[in-house]
């Protein structure tokens, strides 16, 4: 029986088959070169276009470390206090702190978003402020670039024809809003979830774990308005983390804080009345009336005591307030931009140029399979 064996191919004609490929791709290349470069100039002219009308912006930020009191002092105490057996953790509290890295939650959370959109931002042509939200919700703010018109209809187009087919999600909107009651949740407003999603894009987080620092960025396209959306963006950040950061202390104040005006108005009805009823009994030296004047001095030492050991609570919730209060230490403070930081010209020209280049060889690769496609559909047809 005769079988057909295939004789291995050597190296020397394994190297001249890819030889050949390579120089079949080279002339393939070369032949459609008009073709390459014809596609290559068309994105280059888009680049070209965007690099010159392309809508400026300007990025202002900040970086800070977050800090609060260290309690290496009380640690200190503890491990001292436990070698005697006795345990102060409880009676000291904790002050551990809150990481770094839920601070990007909060700010994409919806209360924090909602907040930062009452920030004012002053804007050229508008002699009074306007607030962000009206900025992000009003067209009348949000014109069209020519670049952004090229980007939108060129790049951006499967999104527009997608978002067409889908709606707007926004004309879906919900009763709620509207009706104008109080309601133990959130509800947004048509403006507001418009303006929230434009505003993952204007400010930014970035948190460096591995160097302790945060950096905060607004990007704006005009400088102040940017400075002033960064600026605000901190605060309010570190408003929300002081927030939460003094839940649990700041219940301990307000507790202490109402026993301390208890106590002070008890301390001043019996001092009112300890006075009264001295000043109405002078000279009278009965049993009766000196052991009614040492009660009402008991009562009077025990009331004050008693109020001014809620005085020295009170004084030390509050201090305990303040060292328990984070603090953010800014390493670059915000700053107004001087330069814009988009378009950047020279990148989106020669991102553009390579991207022709690269489609022109890619549709040159690819030109005989679909005509082999679209011809076999033609002789179906």
């Amino acid at each position: 029986m005769n079988r057909n064996t295939e004789s291995p191919q050597k190296p020397e004609q394994r190297d001249e088959a890819q030889d050949i490929d390579l120089v079949e791709l080279l002339r393939r290349l070369w032949c459609s070169r008009r073709l390459i470069l014809k596609i290559t100039g068309i994105c280059f002219v888009i680049g070209l276009l965007l690099a010159i009308f392309g809508s400026k912006e300007y990025t202002a930020g900040c970086q800070f470390v977050p800090q609060t009191k260290s309690n290496m002092a009380s640690s200190g105490m503890a491990s001292l206090a436990a070698l005697a057996g006795v345990n102060i953790s409880s009676l000291m509290g904790s002050d551990q702190l809150i990481s770094p890295m839920v601070y990007p939650n909060v700010m994409n959370s919806t209360a924090y978003r909602r907040d930062l959109l009452r920030t004012e931002i002053h804007l050229e042509g508008e002699e009074e402020p306007v607030t962000l939200l009206t900025y992000l919700s009003d067209k009348k703010y949000r014109k069209l670039s020519v670049g952004g018109a090229i980007l939108k209809y060129t790049i951006g187009l499967p999104g527009v024809i997608i978002r067409a087919i889908k709606g707007d999600p926004d004309e879906r909107d919900s009763t709620l809003a509207g009706n104008g009651g109080d309601y133990p949740f959130i509800v947004l407003t048509k403006e507001e979830r418009k303006a929230i999603r434009a505003l993952k894009k204007i400010v930014t987080m970035k948190v460096e774990e591995k160097k302790g620092y945060v950096v905060m960025l607004a990007h704006m396209p005009e400088a102040r308005a940017a400075a002033e959306v960064a600026e605000s963006a901190v605060q309010l950040l570190q408003q929300y983390i002081t927030d939460f950061k003094l839940q649990k202390v700041q219940g301990n104040l307000d507790f202490i804080q109402a026993r301390y005006e208890e106590t002070r108005q008890e301390y001043e009805r019996i001092q009112e009345y300890r006075a009264a009823y001295m000043d109405a009994n002078q000279g009278l030296s009965t049993n009766r009336a000196t052991t009614t004047v040492e009660k009402l001095d008991n009562e009077y030492n025990l009331a004050f005591d008693l109020y001014q050991s809620m005085a020295s609570q009170l004084e030390q919730a509050r201090i305990h307030v303040k060292e328990t209060t984070p603090v953010f230490t800014f390493i670059d403070p915000v700053t107004m931009p001087v330069r814009p930081s988009k378009p950047r010209r020279m990148m989106t020209l020669v991102g553009f140029t390579f991207f022709g280049l690269v489609l022109g060889c890619g549709y040159v690769f690819a030109r005989p399979a679909l005509q082999q496609i679209f011809g076999e559909e033609k002789r179906e047809e």
